[in-house]
């Protein structure tokens, strides 16, 4: 996609997955612009809002899956999955194109091409080798999500410094300790949002004491306000 080329997606139901092999473009990732050069990927989930261009006089070459979730199905973007990560982008992109081939072709084989596209967007959303100490701090941030947490308290959990702990962060989740509480607590708040619990109860579940503010950070990350978030419970609030 050579520029000017931006697209906006708000309701997509699935996770998606975009692979870079040319060029540079960048993706909306938690209401900021992120760079998405060759050699990277990014995995987002479903029902949050993904916009994507290609920065002017720049060539964006990339291939991407969608899935389609069934209801009750646990997304494979989830919380915890990296988001922007190096990505070797190539062997994807030649099963994509295998797969085109067969189903253009009526070929027999289109089944075992969409189980190899699967396995390589897996790998990057379950990366074997991801470091322990940042699986076990989140998980214990995630069941905690009201307290009020900070970078020198989350580094202490994991006996690190809050720089060893920015930059571990970083490298395998594509976000700062920050912005990855902020996501831990809006993705839980939106699960909140399809039960019948007020919007002021959610905000101090997930850390927030100000209901507004509670507000304002959700639309930016997930691009709708809490109330009209999809999916939401009617509540008599």
């Amino acid at each position: 996609m050579p520029a000017p080329f931006e697209i906006v997606r708000t309701r997509l139901s699935g996770s998606y997955f975009l692979a870079s092999f040319s060029g540079e473009g960048r993706v909306l990732i938690d209401g900021r612009w992120a760079r998405c050069p060759s050699g990277r990927a990014i995995l987002l989930p479903p029902h949050t809002l993904q916009a994507f261009q290609t920065p002017a006089g720049k060539r964006w070459d990339f291939c991407w899956v969608r899935y389609q979730e069934r209801a009750g199905q646990k997304p494979l973007a989830s919380a915890r999955t990296p988001i922007v990560a190096e990505f070797a982008s190539e062997p994807l992109r030649l099963a994509i194109l295998g797969l085109h081939h067969e189903c253009s072709t009526g070929g027999a084989l289109s089944g075992r091409w969409a189980d190899l596209i699967h396995e390589y967007v897996t790998q990057f959303a379950q990366p074997a080798a991801m470091d322990s100490r940042l699986w076990n701090l989140w998980e214990e941030v995630a069941a905690s999500l009201g307290n009020s947490w900070t970078i020198i308290e989350m580094a202490r959990q994991v006996h690190l410094s809050d720089k060893q702990l920015q930059r571990l962060c970083l490298k395998e989740l594509g976000r700062s300790p920050r912005q990855q509480l902020i996501w831990l607590r809006m993705r839980h708040a939106a699960d909140l949002l399809q039960t019948n619990a007020k919007i002021d109860s959610i905000a101090r579940e997930v850390g927030y004491q100000n209901p507004f503010v509670f507000s304002t950070t959700f639309k930016r990350v997930m691009g709708w306000t809490p109330s009209t978030y999809p999916g939401r419970a009617r509540s008599s609030e």
